[in-house]
């Protein structure tokens, strides 16, 4: 059975978690997706600004993160996902930064995707092919990180997830890391053998995909079961705006920007039997606050209808 879930972010809080997590459960979700990249956010580190949160020992972490883990439970809530504080690596930070981002952060974002119970992390990939003049050379950087969380992650059990993402040229968007789906599947293929376990798998963003006109049937069927997470949210093509599915139209007969229907066949001829996970917390702070349990809801049942249609 599909299983529905979003991320906690703008939901759940650290004063009073089993708050945020009642309120998934009444929404009708199952699955959440923690937002592990809130302790260090991607504002912050473009800045190369760091702060203590991962100065903390894992078992300090593991203590901080208990309410949140007891929580989750009482509610009914499975943690079945986790992003990465991102970027993993910051281009002209001080070297530093990047070895703190590295042996530090990514290690301990294991341990604590481990503490919660949960299989998948999703990371974003080095974006270098501009400065390096080749993707196949940006790829080998992004592949020397995940060579040194691989023994990590296969005693944890846990599969790290790529990314696709997109870059920014001035004002055009244009392809960024894990974009090419064949050469995506090559790599994870390769990465789980050399290491015998299950440590690489691929996470599919529904929003990135768009803005760079991505065939999102072809795309998941050529990923096939390496598809391990979904961030799902909707845009108009021009910025990553983070909302509901089928908020845009490209004209006034209400065609979606978005390929909703490609997503689904494509996902119905993989047989996914994964979590449909919606990366939607910009929208919880569109609507008024009093609203927020009807907008949960709402995000829950277009869930439900995706999982009608791909196992219809």
């Amino acid at each position: 059975m599909i299983e529905i879930g979003v991320q906690t972010k703008n939901i759940v809080n650290d004063d009073y978690p089993e708050k945020g997590f009642a309120m998934l459960g009444r929404a009708g979700f199952t699955c959440a997706d923690f937002s592990l990249n809130g302790y260090l956010s991607n504002t912050s580190l473009y800045r190369f600004e760091l702060n203590s949160f991962f100065d903390q020992s894992v078992t300090e972490l593991e203590s901080f993160f208990a309410p949140h883990k007891k929580a989750a439970g009482s509610a009914g809530i499975r943690i079945n996902q986790m992003h990465m504080p991102y970027p993993s690596y910051i281009l002209n930070a001080p070297k530093s930064v990047n070895d703190y981002l590295m042996h530090t952060v990514a290690p301990k974002s294991l341990k604590i995707c481990a503490f919660f119970g949960c299989r998948h992390i999703v990371m974003h990939g080095f974006k270098l092919a501009r400065l390096l003049g080749r993707e196949e050379l940006e790829w080998r950087e992004t592949e020397k990180f995940i060579e040194e969380l691989a023994p990590f992650a296969k005693e944890l059990g846990i599969t790290i997830c790529m990314e696709n993402v997109y870059s920014g040229v001035g004002s055009h968007i244009i392809e960024g890391p894990c974009c090419d789906a064949r050469l995506a599947a090559e790599r994870i293929d390769r990465m789980n053998e050399r290491f015998g376990a299950e440590i690489m798998g691929f996470c599919l963003d529904t929003g990135h995909a768009n803005l760079i006109g991505i065939d999102m049937e072809g795309f998941i069927t050529t990923l096939g079961k390496r598809l391990k997470a979904l961030h799902i949210h909707d845009n108009d093509g021009i910025g990553d705006l983070h909302q509901i599915p089928f908020t845009f139209t490209r004209n006034r007969e209400n065609v979606s920007t978005t390929d909703w229907d490609g997503f689904i066949r494509g996902l119905r001829k993989i047989s996914f039997d994964g979590v449909l996970s919606f990366e939607t917390a910009p929208v919880l702070t569109a609507f008024p606050g009093v609203m927020k349990q009807d907008v949960l809801r709402f995000i829950a049942q277009i869930g439900s209808y995706f999982a009608g249609e791909i196992a219809s």
